[in-house]
């Protein structure tokens, strides 16, 4: 037989693959893996289907479709008041989680240090691994989940090269505020640190406040790669279309990986959203739509064990289920989907060192009937 030496000798199936199996394998509630269970705008549908009708179904520049860069760089400019260059400073990926593998990729070296806030998405670390560098984890405190710029201060090195920012945040629902965006703007001033910004949410946020964009300030827009995408503003995580918007410098060294992972996304799906993107409606009145949806959730879950972790922004609600039993929240996720029915995921596996304070977290995008059912089936518990 072939040996082969695993580039990530450590990494098995994602959780959310794993949840999802044991979800359908015992025909419970999925309110672990992060996707709606209703239906996409019928427009949007009629869309695609328009323009592969028209003849667009052949590759789209490798860039992205102009009309949909020329588009996003309008958006941001409504919603943030920062200008990027349609032609050089916005490019269109299959999925967040390609441009952020292709933004690592630029720019990490071998023994390149790249700071991580625990909990974290999953992907982050093993591309930095993939590409020779080292994770610093620095660890969001419960039950606020705040970044303690201090610790920030004490762990950056020579080395550090990138720092990855997660807002709104997956898992935890916690969000950046304009404080928070003047304590990183001294800290990287006088270094050439880098930001990574995930912000596949930045439309789901709750309670009045303001998604705070790296885009935001000039000076941290500057040294950022900004992440974001349509699925979770559209419904459509399986359509897998984001966009990493970065000065021209930055861009052309995610253009130059990108190009060799993917070169180019869906045409028709580009020039679909490029269409309901005239409609701002869609995207301003989001927030508004899932915040009706986490209040529901919260008040079915009122008359259970579990309680709820504060939840600004995102589709996820993290409950502790501490009063409830003291397994870990791996063995615990799994009972609670095999003999309750409803699946979630344990938060301990958005930590490297699988630190686990017995909190696990719920999808709550979905519809109104199925966080009925499945509070349901929890309140019981």
């Amino acid at each position: 037989m072939l040996k082969i030496s695993s580039k990530l000798p450590d990494v098995g199936v994602t959780i959310f693959a794993i949840m999802t199996a044991l979800a359908n394998e015992h025909k419970a509630i999925n309110l672990s893996q992060g996707f709606p269970d209703f239906d996409v705008e019928p427009e949007l549908i009629k869309r695609v289907h328009a323009h592969m009708l028209k003849g667009t179904n052949q590759y789209a520049p490798m860039q992205g479709v102009p009309v949909l860069r020329d588009k996003i760089a309008r958006k941001v400019k409504q919603c943030y008041g920062a200008e990027y260059d349609p032609a050089t400073e916005i490019t269109i990926t299959s999925g967040a989680t390609e441009a952020l593998f292709a933004a690592m990729a630029a720019v990490v070296k071998r023994d390149d240090e790249v700071l991580i806030f625990e909990p974290a998405y999953d992907a982050y670390a093993p591309v930095v691994t993939l590409n020779g560098g080292i994770p610093r984890y620095i660890q969001l405190k419960p039950p606020d989940y705040r970044i303690d710029w201090d610790e920030v201060k004490d762990t950056i090195s020579s080395k550090t090269r990138l720092m990855i920012l997660n807002s709104p945040h997956n898992p935890t629902g916690s969000i950046l505020t304009r404080q928070d965006l003047e304590a990183l703007k001294q800290i990287v001033a006088p270094t050439n640190i880098m930001i990574l910004s995930d912000e596949v949410y930045e439309h789901i946020i709750f309670d009045g406040c303001r998604h705070e964009s790296m885009a935001i300030d000039p000076e941290l827009a500057s040294r950022s790669f900004v992440v974001s995408s349509f699925g979770k503003t559209y419904h459509t995580t399986g359509w897998k279309i984001g966009y990493c918007l970065a000065p021209a410098q930055l861009s052309k060294e995610v253009q130059r990986v990108h190009q060799y992972l993917t070169f180019s996304s869906n045409t028709p799906v580009q020039c679909a959203y490029a269409d309901i993107l005239d409609s701002e409606s869609h995207y301003l009145k989001l927030a508004d739509f899932y915040q009706c949806k986490r209040d529901l959730f919260l008040r079915l879950m009122e008359g259970s064990r579990f309680s709820p972790v504060p939840c600004r922004g995102t589709y996820f609600q993290m409950m502790s289920y501490a009063s409830i039993s003291t397994e870990p929240d791996t063995a615990f996720a799994r009972r609670v989907t095999m003999e309750h029915g409803v699946a979630s995921i344990p938060v301990s596996v958005f930590y490297h060192g699988r630190q686990d304070h017995h909190v696990v977290r719920f999808c709550f995008a979905k519809k109104d009937e199925t966080l009925e059912k499945a509070a349901e089936k929890l309140c019981r518990i």
